[in-house]
């Protein structure tokens, strides 16, 4: 059985439900709109955010209708932040399809963007979730703080290990931590159990971001990106910034050289992954990430054994050993 449906079957049932519930709110009167959402439901990915609302709720509490708004929410949260990260990146392709901004037009996906998280917006305000507002809000904010520091620091290339980490856990982490509190919000009233699930989800999240910067460097050719582009990208991460700061004055100028080039060959971007490599930045990635894991996993075993703590502690397995 693959890892992501082992994960998924102490919530299967939920999650079949979610389908047809999320479902119903990817409609419009709008006929331009109604096609893009459709297009938008028919490449969706993983799940595996309205996955960790579900886990998080059943772990603390009975599942109702409050968990299905939350993950509805969150849902519609992540996919407005897709739609708009393309428009930003200048991307065409998501998930290995077309995406919106290339098919319809940049003003289109800002405006498809803007209208999900609209809907997300008001479905908490129609259910009266005031609190699931609240910290999705929160996210919302810190996730745009996350990119405008990320374009800031990389204009320069001056991404310190401090930066790194506070942009990642503004970004990623923001949106996971978000997921687990609002999952634990939609059963307990709890102010502890939902700041430990918050805490939860931020472990996952840096976690989980530190792998995908490795897996740029892995070469697997299973990541759904090329290897080497957050490289050509100009996308400085953790692997980098440590074989930078333990680099020769020299050595460190031809590389940020490299980096800063707008043309790089296929030479280049060896060079630079050789140079990670030998210069430990990806077993301190590693390590890094592993620590992060490790947090998560200490908050997952102060509950009780159950078929949920198991799926979680393989959720956080899965964040850390995937390879794409």
């Amino acid at each position: 059985m693959p890892v992501l449906s082992r994960i998924k079957k102490p919530i299967e049932k939920e999650m079949a439900e979610f389908e047809a519930y999320f479902g119903k709110t990817m409609r419009s009167g709008i006929p331009l709109l109604n096609i893009i959402l459709n297009y938008i439901l028919r490449r969706k990915g993983k799940q595996m955010r309205p996955l960790l609302v579900f886990l998080t709720a059943k772990l603390n509490g009975e599942i109702a209708e409050p968990t299905f708004i939350a993950a509805t929410f969150i849902e519609l949260l992540h996919t407005a932040s897709l739609v708009h990260d393309d428009v930003v990146d200048d991307a065409n392709e998501r998930r290995g399809s077309l995406s919106i901004n290339a098919l319809w037009n940049s003003k289109i996906a800002v405006l498809v963007g803007d209208y999900l998280l609209s809907k997300g917006m008001l479905i908490s305000v129609e259910k009266n979730r005031f609190d699931m507002l609240e910290i999705v809000s929160e996210a919302v904010k810190s996730m745009s703080e996350g990119e405008l520091l990320q374009l800031q620091k990389s204009r320069k290339l001056n991404i310190t290990e401090e930066d790194y980490f506070k942009i990642i856990i503004s970004k990623t982490a923001a949106l996971l931590s978000a997921c687990t509190a609002c999952g634990a919000r939609s059963v307990t009233d709890n102010p502890e159990t939902i700041r430990l699930m918050k805490s939860l989800g931020e472990n996952i999240g840096v976690a989980f971001q530190i792998k995908d910067d490795l897996l740029d460097y892995e070469g697997t050719g299973l990541t759904g990106k090329t290897v080497g582009n957050d490289i050509k990208e100009k996308k400085i991460t953790l692997p980098l910034i440590h074989a930078l700061e333990k680099s020769e004055k020299s050595t460190k100028k031809h590389i940020l050289g490299i980096i800063k080039n707008k043309k790089k060959t296929k030479d280049d971007i060896s060079e630079v992954i050789k140079f990670v490599s030998d210069y430990g930045g990806m077993e301190y990635a590693t390590l890094k990430m592993n620590q992060y894991r490790d947090n998560a996993f200490a908050i997952i075993d102060s509950y009780p054994d159950s078929a949920v703590k198991e799926s979680l502690r393989e959720f956080i397995s899965y964040t850390t050993s995937r390879k794409k």
